[in-house]
């Protein structure tokens, strides 16, 4: 059995379904489970709808409508016919999350999220495993909320494997799985009270993991839309390396770093099991890719500088108001003010009598952040800053990246260095 990872950008149009489809009959013949993500920027689209719901600007109705007509749109355009329960299905979607924000009384932004943002991937799935019914390749669709069991940390739920395991041992038929395809959701799941979690964003890789984790899958294939991992961003730099081979450990340090190539938890469920991980490109079959995983001749891989690059940094200095030193009482207030707001700490640096955090800067969840964080401390903070990490730094690397920039922080150690950073 194989588990296989379409990302948003492979299922983004009809052209791009129809050629998942074509990419699925190639592999005729293997048992496979395909998780999808949310079609483009549908993400992008529904965290605007939250923004206007949380602000109480009712236009948030008409973005989740055009969310709906997208989906129509496409499946009209891949020849759906008009009488396909998929449609029943969409508008039965569209209405639920309208009626949930309608009687909605819970103030917290990260649980509204957590309702709603799932209606992407819900979309997706549903409308690739109708277009694969109809093309021939038979399908059954899976709710992944039936199955990943989480806690309730909204938007960054952690997975208790011990209650999802068997979930999906259960769903997945091998019978039925000789001859039909399962398509399932990436990103989410549900916890203990039946409210919908998700898993970080783009965490459909991390699905896929889990996945072949509970079912001892043979490997993993995350399709994208680059011919393999590269060094760094091809849309940021143009002198890209192929990495054609990845320990579990460098891949999950250049995720941890935050390269998008995969979703930082997706390693370690892997590992475990030592389940190899192939990453390829759905725009060329020939192309083999980038494979992850625990051979012994990762051993002796030297690997070029790996470059991550990430903007729309925030730098928060937080310091004790009556002088004394910062402790680990005072850190430990502050690291759970962090994962109360789901902002994650990308960059730390600590003094005598203050700590500064480079953390994305998201907003609404931001501005919470530091209306809580000024409870305790004094606060300072600075936007619109770039965060440059690069593994197996050269010196050279590090003035050619530099140039023309202000450094803020710098932390450097024997194989990373980190630098916050903004235009002089």
């Amino acid at each position: 059995m194989q588990i296989f990872k379409f990302g948003g950008a492979s299922v983004r149009d009809a052209q791009n379904i129809e050629n998942v489809g074509k990419i699925l009959k190639t592999f005729d013949g293997i048992e496979k489970i395909v998780v999808i993500s949310a079609i483009g920027k549908t993400t992008n689209h529904l965290e605007n709808a939250i923004n206007l719901y949380v602000n109480h600007d009712d236009a948030y109705i008409q973005k989740l409508s055009e969310v709906y007509q997208t989906h129509v749109a496409i499946a009209q355009e891949l020849g759906i016919a008009e009488s396909d329960e998929l449609y029943t299905h969409f508008e039965s979607l569209l209405n639920k999350t309208l009626r949930f924000l309608a009687d909605n009384k819970n103030p917290n932004y990260t649980f509204v999220y957590d309702q709603v943002v799932p209606m992407g991937e819900l979309f997706s799935t549903s409308l690739m495993n109708a277009y694969l019914n109809s093309s021939g390749i038979p399908s059954l669709w899976l709710d992944a909320r039936a199955i990943i069991s989480t806690n309730s940390n909204f938007t960054e739920a952690k997975v208790d494997f011990e209650l999802t395991q068997p979930k999906i041992i259960a769903a997945i038929d091998p019978l039925l799985l000789k001859n039909h395809l399962y398509v399932t959701q990436g990103f989410i799941g549900k916890n203990e009270e039946g409210d919908s979690t998700t898993l970080g964003r783009e965490g459909s890789d991390y699905t896929a993991s889990v996945l072949a984790y509970c079912l001892d899958a043979e490997k993993v294939v995350i399709w994208k839309d680059v011919p393999a991992v590269l060094n760094a961003d091809p849309r940021l730099f143009t002198d890209t390396i192929k990495l054609e081979k990845l320990s579990y450990r460098e891949a999950i340090e250049m995720t941890y770093y935050g390269a998008q190539v995969i979703h930082p938890k997706t390693i370690k469920p892997l590992q475990n099991k030592n389940i190899p991980l192939q990453v390829r490109s759905f725009l060329d079959l020939n192309e083999a890719g980038t494979w992850i995983g625990n051979s012994e001749d990762q051993k002796t891989i030297i690997y070029p500088p790996i470059i991550v690059y990430k903007t729309n940094q925030a730098l928060i200095s937080i310091a004790v108001k009556d002088f004394s030193f910062v402790t680990e009482d005072n850190m430990s207030i502050i690291c759970q003010c962090f994962s109360h707001h789901g902002m994650r700490m990308n960059m730390t640096h600590s003094g005598a009598i203050s700590f500064s955090v480079c953390t994305e800067y998201k907003e609404e969840r931001t501005k919470a952040l530091i209306i809580d964080l000024k409870k305790d401390f004094e606060v300072k903070y600075n936007t619109n800053l770039e965060m440059l990490t690069i593994r197996h730094y050269t010196e050279e690397k590090i003035k050619a990246l530099t140039e023309g920039k202000e450094i803020l922080l710098q932390e450097k150690t024997r194989s990373t260095i980190q630098i916050l950073m903004r235009k002089k």
